[in-house]
């Protein structure tokens, strides 16, 4: 199950990713996924007298192209969709006006060349001023907040933290059109199946009634409203809370959002009182080869290997935990429950969940992390990451996959790359690393 898409899925997609939009003020405004708004006053742009170069021939020619090939594909998808139970009349109003969006495109290809460490990552969602605007947001909607945890058991700082990691407490809920964005996205051969399964769904949402197709808005990539669900969320997890007769998440009332974000974590496992993850100290010697999330003991367990919190106690037995070790053996260490799988079906990247996480302990009255994070390191590029995988895999560490992400099986060669070479065993892809494959 994936939640959201483009600045939903990895921290290289929505934390790095920036959307802006033109108003008629003279500002510009902007924000990027963790929803940090800026403006600037036109004024203080430096403005080009040169003049703007006209689009080559070529590439005219390969956007007429692409629009032409687009209506047959949406031609032929209408009759997919028709098979699916979506009316005529439906596909006639959505459709009228429907056209291929390149700039769509092009964000979708450019994304996951970005890439932020998670600290600075960590710096922007648990900023002072999102704390400042999400204790605000919490004494704006304190009752409706308390009436959605009393009926779906999940803490309202976790659904505050969320809603304001997604659209900044709804301040930035993206201006795209979800239909002509997902698709355009469809259409595409990269993840065409993906978006055209949400294309259907979007379909089935409009002609419910549920929203508008000029209304369903939302992000370049499809996720729409207050928390950003993809429409195969929405229909799967989005609830009328305030009673309306419609599953409202994309009006200025945020109600119903954020009980379809406390839903979504509910109906996947959410269990109140049990952290998502507590800062820990290692002992002197210890074994970091079984700081792997499939490797999970009692918080007592941890205790008599040494693993305590930072107040040197041992962490209460909430449940089977696993150590993460979000920057290696350098950065701060985690202990990990099972609620932060239950965030990580939000979003599947480890920064987005322990960023939602520390949000929400901080707006809990919790305090900062206490380790210092490698702030000196540089963090791989896209093509670094590549190439980590293919040398790791020709040296006999096989990562599955060249796709230049860290997951699980990049870790996993890292880890035995290290431990063949006699180094600590962290799992942690590093500049020094790659240099020392090279």
């Amino acid at each position: 199950m994936q939640k959201c898409v483009g600045g939903v899925m990895t921290v290289a997609l929505w934390a790095s990713m920036v959307q802006a939009d033109t108003t008629d003020t003279g500002k510009w405004s902007g924000s990027d996924a963790l929803g940090e708004t800026i403006q600037l006053a036109s004024a203080d742009l430096a403005v080009s007298l040169r003049p703007v170069p006209r689009p080559s021939i070529e590439a005219l020619q390969v956007s007429a192209a692409a629009a032409a090939r687009f209506q047959v594909w949406l031609s032929a998808f209408q009759d997919r969709a028709r098979q699916q139970g979506i009316s005529q009349r439906t596909l006639s109003q959505v459709f009228s006006d429907i056209t291929f969006d390149e700039d769509i495109i092009a964000r979708d290809r450019n994304q996951a060349e970005f890439s932020k460490p998670i600290w600075t990552y960590l710096d922007s969602a648990v900023s002072d001023t999102r704390l400042s605007n999400g204790r605000a947001a919490m004494q704006r909607h304190r009752q409706v907040l308390k009436q959605i945890e009393a009926e779906y058991g999940v803490e309202k700082e976790v659904v505050t933290a969320i809603w304001g990691l997604e659209t900044s407490f709804g301040s930035y809920r993206g201006s795209s059109r979800t239909l002509r964005s997902l698709a355009t996205l469809a259409f595409d051969a990269r993840r065409a199946q993906f978006f055209e399964t949400q294309l259907i769904a979007a379909l089935q949402i409009v002609q419910a009634g549920d929203v508008s197709a000029a209304n369903m808005l939302g992000s370049w990539a499809g996720a729409m409203g207050h928390t950003q669900f993809m429409p195969t969320s929405y229909l799967d997890h989005a609830v009328d809370f305030d009673g309306d007769g419609r599953r409202d998440i994309w009006s200025d009332d945020p109600t119903d959002a954020l009980a379809s974000a406390a839903s979504y974590l509910a109906q996947h496992g959410w269990t109140k009182g049990q952290p998502w993850g507590v800062e820990v100290r290692l002992p002197a010697g210890f074994d970091y080869a079984s700081a792997r999330r499939d490797f999970t003991r009692m918080p007592s367990e941890w205790a008599a290997q040494g693993v305590v919190g930072t107040d040197g106690n041992a962490v209460p037995d909430h449940g089977r935990a696993a150590i993460l070790l979000p920057a290696g053996g350098q950065g701060v260490a985690l202990m990990i429950f099972d609620n932060f799988s239950v965030i990580e079906a939000y979003n599947g990247a480890d920064a987005y969940v322990i960023g939602i996480g520390h949000l929400s302990d901080r707006l809990a009255g919790g305090v900062s992390f206490q380790s210092n994070w490698p702030r000196a390191d540089r963090v791989l590029s896209f093509s670094e990451k590549k190439e980590l995988q293919t040398r790791l895999t020709e040296a006999g560490f096989d990562t599955k996959g060249i796709d230049g992400r860290t997951g699980p099986n990049t870790i996993n060669a890292v880890r035995a790359y290290q431990l063949a070479q006699g180094l600590r065993p962290d799992g942690y892809p590093t500049v020094k690393l790659l240099d020392r494959l090279r």
